[in-house]
């Protein structure tokens, strides 16, 4: 039997699920776009209206799936924006640029999130206990997952495994030799992610790096 499922809840996670994931791709497309690759901006991708960016199932079935089934993080991923990484300028300079933004963003967002509830804090207690007690608490919860969703998404396209983000940083930092042998497990690369969410790497992943950053961002709220 599933458990019950509160919409409310459902909502506060899938909204800040779905601007985390298009900010992503907005960035990757826009920087892309700066070092000489026009491909985003022909497919129409830079553009922060989430629908040219959502997949139904990466930004909206897996999440919540996710949720419904007290998974340990909620995470998900949009339709790839499309990259020419041959039309880049400084080819290796740029490639690394284009594969760090979408995580650098979704950084900047969580710190930007966790800030705004640090600067809220001293006022919430008054917020609560006037009328609009009820929206003070669904605005704290929205920033809430919205650093907690920015944080995960960040970290776990951190991972150095195509095709996430960090297989692509991984292979811009190294030399060309060792870079070569990494990249001929490119195509077992979904198979290794999927080994990965299926045994207990998501348990390791929230306590060794994700928790500790959530303890001092959302300082005061958990």
């Amino acid at each position: 039997m599933l458990p019950n499922i509160n919409p409310v809840q459902l909502l506060l996670v899938l909204l800040p699920l779905i601007f985390a994931v298009t900010i992503h791709e907005v960035a990757h497309g826009y920087v892309a776009y700066r070092f000489g690759d026009p491909t985003a901006k022909l497919a129409g991708r830079l553009t922060l209206n989430p629908i040219r960016h959502l997949d139904p199932v990466g930004s909206v079935l897996l999440p919540l799936i996710l949720k419904i089934f007290g998974a340990p993080v909620i995470f998900g991923y949009a339709k790839p924006v499309p990259v020419n990484f041959m039309n880049l300028r400084y080819f290796r300079l740029g490639s690394l640029c284009v594969a760090s933004a979408g995580v650098v963003t979704n950084f900047i967002a969580a710190f930007v999130c966790a800030a705004i509830l640090q600067g809220i804090r001293p006022f919430y207690d008054a917020l609560a206990a006037s009328a609009f007690g009820l929206p003070a608490s669904l605005i704290v919860q929205l920033l809430a997952y919205s650093v907690m969703i920015n944080l995960v998404l960040g970290v776990f396209n951190l991972i150095p495994i195509p095709p996430l983000d960090g297989g692509r940083i991984r292979d811009g930092l190294l030399p060309q030799r060792l870079r070569k042998k990494l990249q001929r497990i490119e195509p077992f690369g979904i198979l290794l992610l999927i080994i990965l969410l299926m045994t207990n790497f998501l348990d390791f992943f929230v306590s060794f790096f994700i928790s500790p950053l959530l303890n001092w961002l959302l300082h005061g709220y958990l």
